[in-house]
């Protein structure tokens, strides 16, 4: 999917509230890279900001707002070509309702649940593509191919200082309590250590 992600609008949704995990983070700035409009949910309006100061181009406040009705409204009524999805549950109909025509969904969780009850005919319809990609259970040679790529056209990205691994903050290991407690309270940005 790496260097497809540019052919329209691309949309991101975790529960999670995207700007708190590394793959958000990394998303956002991927999107970005890739010349994508980047629109992601997050579960407040400070959370938001966040991701707007990442480089999202629009952050929808998925607990006061419709995020179907949004993206609908940001897209011209088109839909989203991509869409990351890290939920799964409630948000598999939802997310064929926020996709455009010949969509792509690609499942990287199941955080809201794996066994779902789907309108088929959402998918259908649309011509949808509902994809799964998780890295731990591929072969070393699928893993060697993604590195490959990574390397082709993630790296120089990085070397450039285009995008960046986001750290929240680091702690020493006899503080490991105090980082659970900050994780646990909800007041992690992108990752810690």
């Amino acid at each position: 999917m790496i260097g497809e992600v540019n052919r329209g609008w691309y949309y991101a949704t975790t529960t999670l509230d995207f700007e708190r995990s590394g793959i958000g983070t990394t998303a956002i700035q991927l999107g970005k890279a890739f010349g994508a409009t980047v629109i992601v949910t997050a579960g407040s309006d400070a959370r938001c900001a966040a991701c707007i100061g990442l480089g999202a181009d629009h952050a929808i406040n998925h607990r006061t707002t419709d995020f179907v009705a949004a993206i609908k409204e940001i897209t011209g009524g088109r839909g989203a070509d991509v869409i990351l999805d890290m939920v799964a549950g409630d948000y598999v109909n939802r997310n064929y309702k926020a996709a455009a025509l010949d969509g792509r969904i690609v499942q990287i969780a199941t955080l809201n649940g794996a066994v779902v009850e789907a309108d088929i005919r959402l998918l259908m319809g649309k011509r949808l593509t509902h994809t799964g990609s998780t890295l731990r259970p591929q072969s070393v040679a699928a893993k060697a191919a993604i590195a490959v790529e990574l390397e082709r056209q993630v790296w120089p990205l990085i070397e450039a200082g285009t995008i960046a691994p986001l750290m929240d903050q680091t702690f020493a290991l006899d503080r490991c309590r105090k980082a659970h407690a900050r994780m646990e309270a909800g007041e992690v940005t992108a990752k810690w250590c």
